[in-house]
């Protein structure tokens, strides 16, 4: 699952490249070249991950990597893959109805999607994001006397839909532009478990 997950997002970012490249050719004089490129960041912040009506919070990091084409002066558009993990993973454990313990266990978050923003002013950019992703899990329960225990290790898929806020700070890197940003994101997965992450991010652009 992750090597075609990997596999799609690398066929969507090329495709959209190619397609975003020839309409910045001939725009090149309208679109703001800060906003324009193949991104790079590092992600980090709050995950919060919920099963059977209950949360756990933790710290959790990642990285995105993304193109964005610049149309007119205003619209930003392109497509992203990411990868996300709670620190030290995230886990639930509660009571089952007939006693005994059922635990959920959350490991790493692929995913690929698209994001298109709005250039509030020619360095701050607000956008919304959604995609695809997929989720490796691991649920468990450990059975009172008489009961059976199980234990299965899967990947569930889903959606992610989110938004933020980025701010270009200028060509500082190996005169690339530098950037920083805040923003949220929500993923429902398909076995009923979901994730929100608050998150602040920073990264360089490729021209």
């Amino acid at each position: 699952m992750r090597k075609t997950l990997v596999s799609v997002a690398a066929l969507s970012l090329a495709a959209l490249g190619v397609q975003s490249a020839a309409a910045q050719d001939s725009t090149a004089s309208d679109a703001n070249p800060s906003f324009r490129g193949i991104r790079v960041e590092a992600n980090a912040g709050g995950d919060r991950f919920r099963s059977q009506g209950r949360h756990h919070d933790k710290f959790g990091y990642g990285a995105t990597v993304g193109f964005d084409g610049v149309f007119g002066h205003k619209i930003v558009v392109g497509p992203e893959a990411s990868f996300w993990r709670a620190n030290n993973w995230s886990e639930i454990c509660g009571g089952g109805s007939a006693g005994g313990t059922i635990c959920q266990k959350s490991f790493e978050e692929w995913g690929v999607g698209m994001r298109a923003g709005f250039l509030v002013t020619p360095t701050f950019l607000a956008y919304a994001k959604g995609g695809y992703v997929t989720n490796e899990q691991r649920k468990r329960f450990d059975a009172p006397a008489g009961q059976t225990s199980f234990y299965d290790h899967y990947n569930t898929d889903g959606y992610q839909v989110g938004g933020g806020i980025e701010y270009t700070l200028g060509r500082d890197v190996m005169r690339m532009p530098v950037f920083v940003g805040a923003q949220y994101v929500y993923s429902q997965y398909n076995d009923h478990t979901s994730r929100q992450r608050v998150m602040g991010s920073i990264g360089f652009r490729f021209k």
